[in-house]
């Protein structure tokens, strides 16, 4: 029996793609002289990036198989 395991043939394995939105958070800094002032800059790209955070949130969208 056991060599009738050994024979027997494993199921082809199939390749599968996935659409994922990832989301991180980040450090940034700006120079402002009032927070209103530095909210405004960073929410019109002018600060720096400190650094890069850890993955915080991950969203599955959508498997693509493909077909034979």
């Amino acid at each position: 029996m056991s060599i009738a395991r050994k024979l027997k043939a494993e199921p082809e394995r199939k390749l599968f793609h996935a659409t994922m939105l990832v989301t991180r958070a980040e450090e940034w800094w700006v120079e402002a002289e009032t927070l209103e002032e530095a909210q405004a800059l960073l929410a019109a790209g002018k600060g720096h990036r400190h650094a890069l955070g850890e993955l915080v949130h991950v969203e599955f969208h959508a498997l693509l198989a493909e077909d034979d």
